[in-house]
Order: C-alpha cells, then structure tokens, then sequence
C-alpha cells in the first residue's frame, strides 16, 4: 500500500490550487481537510498548527488533505478577502471526497482565519459531520451565520491570545453550546498564546482526547 504524502494540483475557482494529500490504510477512512490562517499574514498550508493537526488525524487512519488556498505558494489567484477563500476549501472538499467515495465521517479543522472559513464550510456542506476550530477570532469576523451551528465540534483557544479576548471566544462558545442537537466542547489553553508556542503539546493532548471520544462513540 502506498501511504506516502503526495503532492496535490487540483482545480479551484479562480486557478490550480496546490495541496498535500496522504490517504488513510482502513477501507473506508475518515477524511479530514484543514485550512490554514490568513494568506496576507504568513499563512500557509505547512504552518506548525495546521501540521500538528495534519499528523494527530493522520495518526487516526484518515485521508488528511491540506492546502494552500489562491495566491499562497504555488496556488494561483489572489486573496479574495474570504469570499474565493472559502470557495477554495470548497473545491479541495470536493477533490477529498473524490477520492474517498465511501467515506462515512467528514472533518473540517481551521486555524485562526482557517477557523471561519471551517465554520462557513458547515453551514454549505451538510455532509460534515465534526469540525475543530482553533483560536476562531469572532473579534475581528461574524459568526452569526452559525444560526443554527449544524454539526458538532470543538473549540480551543489559548488563554493568552494576544489577538483574541477570550471572553469573546467564550461567548462564541456558550452561543453555540445552547443550540439543540448538537454538542459543542469548549477548551481553554492555560499558557497558550494565539500560536500556542511552547504549548503545543497541550493542543495535541486534548484534541487527540476529543478525536479518540468522537470515532469510538459512532461504532456504539
């Protein structure tokens, strides 16, 4: 079997878009796309949450697929002030499930600015069935197009965000855990700055908690 990460061109809405791709082992793996933060301020589809995120899924079997939305690296466009950017992750959840036809469990996973157009993905794509959002800003964006949020998730946020009060996290978080049918986790990083540096390992910890809960309660 050929597990090796391949580099990815597939077609997006406004030119190729270049990602990086590693297919699960099971039959039927779970799939999980990941979008980076901001493309105006560094972000790329190699920043060290977005691998973290794509080695813990990796170590759960999916078919992890990340990649660097228009204007980034080797993709082509230009940002398009989250508009094509979500049109972009549209596109790449499309080239995913391609690839994994059968699949029973979609995740979404963003940071930062990847968080919001995680979080507007949900509400175009009813087959999502989990998504983790880390360190959302719902001070500089709305997210009052989560009405209602339609899958479950969780949520993370660094204590010591620098860009981000966590209050305003927090309200985020409490809005969505009042909406029926659904749950959504809320975790708080003590020492965690908005790029978790030197916490890491914390991160890790409770999303590999969260992702092992959330596989073994859809085989109950």
């Amino acid at each position: 079997m050929n597990n090796q990460v391949k580099e990815i061109i597939f077609s997006g809405p406004d030119g190729k878009l270049v990602g990086k791709y590693k297919k699960g082992q099971s039959l039927n793996p779970p799939i999980a796309l990941l979008l980076h933060p901001h493309p105006l301020y560094g972000g790329t589809m190699n920043n060290p949450i977005v691998m973290e995120l794509y080695n813990i899924f990796d170590s759960f079997g999916f078919s992890t697929f990340r990649f660097n939305f228009r204007g980034v690296g080797k993709s082509e466009g230009k940002f398009d002030n989250g508009l094509g950017e979500l049109a972009d992750a549209a596109a790449a959840l499309d080239w995913l499930q391609r690839q994994n036809p059968n699949t029973n469990q979609c995740w979404v996973s963003g940071f930062s600015f990847g968080a919001l157009m995680c979080m507007q993905l949900l509400m175009r794509r009813p087959e999502i069935t989990r998504f983790v959002s880390i360190s959302p800003q719902p001070n500089l964006y709305d997210f009052n197009f989560l009405a209602p949020c339609p899958a479950s998730g969780i949520m993370l946020h660094g204590k010591k965000d620098e860009l981000v009060p966590v209050e305003e996290t927090q309200r985020l978080a409490q809005k969505l855990q009042s909406q029926k049918n659904i749950t959504v986790e809320y975790e708080e990083i003590s020492g965690a700055n908005h790029f978790y540096d030197n916490e890491v390992h914390k991160l890790n910890k409770i999303l590999c908690s969260y992702i092992e809960k959330e596989l073994n309660s859809r085989f109950r």
